[in-house]
């Protein structure tokens, strides 16, 4: 199987974004990032009950859902940045922005299309109110 990342290590590129100053910085900010992702994870699936809520054709907009609008998503993206973060290489933290730029496409292109014509202007007022999937308070 074909591993580019092998290509990149033994040019040598990965050695240039090494962040030997600050690793141990990189390791602790990983270690919060998988555990804050873990968080929110169970805050949306078992405490929240997204599979019942979804089945039972209820939009979500309190709890986690009240901070971010997709918060599996949000657990993914943010244990990938902390394990790459154990990596201590400022060029794999490219990865998971160039991830969310696709999530969020194919979000709006699916996802977001489906819940806006199921519940027209109660979606819209709620991603108004809350970000697709970075955690962000101020913006209510």
């Amino acid at each position: 199987m074909f591993d580019p990342s092998l290509i990149l290590d033994y040019e040598g590129f990965l050695e240039l974004g090494e962040a030997s100053q600050i690793s141990l910085l990189f390791v602790a900010l990983g270690i919060f990032m998988i555990f804050f992702s873990l968080y929110i994870w169970v805050r949306a699936v078992l405490i929240q009950k997204i599979h019942a809520n979804v089945k039972a054709d209820i939009l979500i907009t309190d709890g986690v859902y009240g901070t971010v609008r997709n918060p599996v998503y949000t657990a993914f993206i943010f244990i990938f940045t902390g394990i790459l973060l154990f990596a201590k290489n400022y060029f794999l933290l490219t990865l998971p922005i160039i991830s969310w730029v696709f999530l969020t496409i194919l979000m709006k292109a699916s996802e977001e299309k489906y819940l806006k014509a199921k519940f027209g202007k109660e979606y819209d007022l709620y991603c108004r109110r809350v970000n697709r999937v970075i955690p962000w308070f101020l913006k209510k």
